[in-house]
């Protein structure tokens, strides 16, 4: 059975890459929670670990920085882990990752503005500038990810069954249309809608009783 589907040409996110030119079927057919803010169980599990910053975010962090650090509290020392890896699919060319600190990224909001989400997230909004300015690129995708060979694909821990949330709410490609229209453009998702509708409906697994993780 087909598991990927080339596309009609290939699709460069904005600055260059990452480049798309194929994609896993299975982003349209698992499911994931979505409304990270709604959620009642998960304890953000999703941020536990650090997260990859392409090296021109990495600047617009830098350009924020009095700011990110008034906002969050957190010294700009501490924000990444300081190690440059060259990734050609990464803007900039490489990235670098932010710190794990007791067990979450260290942008989680651990009850500073509400005790939920992306510290720089909400930053952007106190702000009123465009959240892509200064969240990843890998966060604002997730549960969805690409590789070297052009595949846009489902994230590690969808593929591994870690992903806390699995199997509810909308499919991995609905949940994230709309970061994938603002990265890649109208045509790529124009494109990844008629792949969709080409596909059978996406089955909804039972619900399962969930219990609230605990870090």
């Amino acid at each position: 059975m087909q598991t990927t589907r080339p596309l009609a040409r290939t699709h460069a996110a904005l600055g260059g890459v990452p480049k798309i030119d194929k994609v896993d079927l299975v982003i349209f057919q698992r499911r994931y929670f979505t409304k990270c803010l709604e959620c009642s169980y998960c304890s953000d599990w999703c941020c536990s670990f650090g997260v990859d910053v392409d090296l021109e975010n990495v600047e617009r962090l830098k350009a924020h920085a009095d700011g990110i650090e008034a906002f969050t509290g957190i010294p700009r020392a501490e924000w990444l882990d300081g190690v440059v890896q060259p990734d050609p699919d990464y803007p900039g060319g490489g990235n670098m990752r932010t710190r794990a600190k007791d067990g979450a990224c260290i942008f989680l909001d651990r009850g500073q503005h509400g005790g939920r989400g992306c510290m720089l997230h909400r930053y952007a909004l106190d702000r009123g500038i465009d959240y892509h300015e200064v969240k990843p690129l890998m966060s604002s995708l997730f549960p969805l990810s690409f590789d070297g060979t052009g595949l846009l694909h489902a994230a590690g821990e969808v593929e591994d069954e870690e992903l806390v949330c699995l199997d509810e709410g909308p499919t991995l490609y609905r949940g994230a249309r709309d970061e994938l229209l603002h990265y890649f453009g109208q045509d790529f998702v124009r494109e990844l809608d008629a792949i969709e509708a080409s596909l059978p409906v996406a089955p909804t697994p039972p619900a399962r009783a969930r219990l609230p993780v605990v870090r």
